[in-house]
């Protein structure tokens, strides 16, 4: 395990880790928590500036210096209550948010040394109270006799039950997973987010009075129709974007080329890691190659690490500084001993006789221009073409809208990529009564920014049904 103390206090408590040679082939969480004792001196370190850009920069604007000034006072009861007046899910947050683009990327002490590390203290004082806490639960409003309905328990869904809850109101989830959590628990390795935090955040919204329904796939079991005519008065779409995505080149369809959302499915959710104890399988490779450079390939890469695999590459055709992953998701993998092999794009996938994937043709590219997400465009090099050995490909190159409710649902206005149309500002549709937010409007994003909708869109259902749309 890592050193955890600093000696000077204008040093950045570092997070106590397990060692990488020991990790990669567990999932148990890698980071393991500050002490009381690091947390407050990390703490101790925050400015308590009068203008905080920290707060500016969390989409769901926790005052970060009021929770830390507790901490730094030893007041973490307080803290976690401060936190909670805007954040129902601390305990995920500190563990998955980017924090280094968000709150952490406006710290003013990080001008001229490392920032307060914001989302290690959101983590410890979630954990604090998770395990020494008195179970008290937010104070919440008379009841408003009005009952809300939200589709998905992801990040999104989540935190609209949580702020809905407090107001007043009738609020039931529908999930169509045997468990909540969504993305949480289905999209995010045992490693990076243990699956007892995700579901101890909902089950403390259940404690509030949230009621949580699952086996439940609105558009097929039920439709927004029924969900209305059953009584519901407003209904918020937070479904995320499930649908993978493929390269569309030669041989994908052989047997051993999986999609990330099917692999990290089968080994989070359903404990495949954990087969036979767990019925569901999950196909094993020795020599194992990831298509992509996001925070989902990387959790890719380090599960098939941890299920046994010699080798894991990460394929990916443009350069290290347009890697769509976090920094730190980047780091911990290149720790656990995963190769990268950047500017370099699959054309097409190679299988022996049986039909099973045995390697991969690749094209090594250059850089050009920008293109329309401001990277620059990967161009091929004539001439480069060369093979890589495989016996597992996991593609995890995005995923797309899944169409299954939006197709049921009259009047729901989609862009031209099957997303739900919504104003930015308050989660409204096209159809009256019905909200959406998180990834199934803006495609892939990340957990907090999902929230940051819910937010909104828990604000505007407040206002609808108490003054009409």
């Amino acid at each position: 395990m890592k050193e955890q103390a600093s000696s000077k206090k204008s040093d950045r408590q570092p997070m106590p880790e397990q060692s990488a040679e020991v990790r990669k082939r567990n999932f148990d969480e890698v980071p393991l928590g500050y002490s009381p004792e690091a947390a407050k001196a990390e703490a101790s370190r925050c400015l308590q500036c009068k203008k905080p850009g920290c707060i500016e920069g969390c989409p769901v604007s926790v005052d970060i210096p009021a929770f830390i000034k507790l901490i730094a006072e030893g007041e973490f009861t307080k803290s976690i209550r401060k936190i909670w007046e805007k954040n129902s899910l601390p305990a995920v947050c500190g563990r998955v948010c980017p924090q280094e683009l968000q709150c952490e990327g406006q710290c003013v002490v990080g001008k001229k040394g490392a920032p307060v590390a914001i989302g290690n203290l959101e983590r410890f004082v979630a954990d604090y109270e998770r395990m020494n806490g008195t179970g008290e639960v937010p104070p919440r409003q008379k009841s408003k006799g009005k009952k809300v309905a939200v589709v998905g328990s992801g990040p999104s869904g989540l935190t609209v039950a949580g702020d809905l809850i407090l107001k007043g109101y009738e609020v039931t989830i529908f999930e169509a997973f045997h468990r909540p959590g969504g993305v949480l628990v289905y999209g995010i390795p045992q490693f990076r987010l243990p699956k007892e935090i995700v579901f101890s955040e909902v089950a403390f919204l259940e404690k509030q009075g949230c009621t949580l329904n699952c086996n439940s796939v609105v558009g097929r079991t039920v439709t927004i129709e029924e969900l209305f005519e059953e009584g519901y008065q407003a209904i918020f779409i937070g479904v995320g974007a499930g649908l993978p995505k493929f390269l569309n080149v030669p041989g994908e369809n052989l047997i051993g080329i999986l999609s990330a959302n099917e692999y990290l499915t089968r080994a989070n959710l359903m404990k495949a890691y954990r087969f036979p104890e767990y019925d569901t399988p999950i196909p094993k490779g020795k020599n194992v190659v990831v298509l992509g450079a996001g925070n989902v390939a990387m959790d890719s890469a380090r599960t098939a690490m941890r299920l046994g695999a010699d080798s894991v590459k990460i394929v990916y055709r443009r350069s290290r500084d347009e890697m769509p992953a976090r920094a730190a998701e980047i780091h911990h993998a290149e720790e656990e001993g995963i190769e990268f092999f950047l500017l370099t794009n699959p054309t097409r996938f190679i299988g022996n006789e049986k039909g099973r994937v045995v390697g991969m043709e690749c094209l090594k590219m250059e850089l050009g221009e920008p293109d329309s997400s401001g990277r620059r465009r990967p161009i091929a090099v004539k001439g480069s073409e060369f093979q890589m050995e495989c016996d597992l490909a996991v593609v995890a190159v995005g995923a797309g809208a899944n169409p299954l409710l939006t197709k049921s649902t009259d009047g729901l206005a989609l862009n031209k990529w099957g997303y739900i149309v919504a104003d930015p500002e308050t989660g409204k549709t096209s159809k009256k009564g019905v909200w959406a937010g998180g990834d199934i409007v803006t495609g892939s994003a990340t957990v907090i920014l999902a929230m940051g909708a819910g937010r909104k869109a828990a604000d505007s259902i407040d206002k609808y049904l108490t003054w009409g749309w």
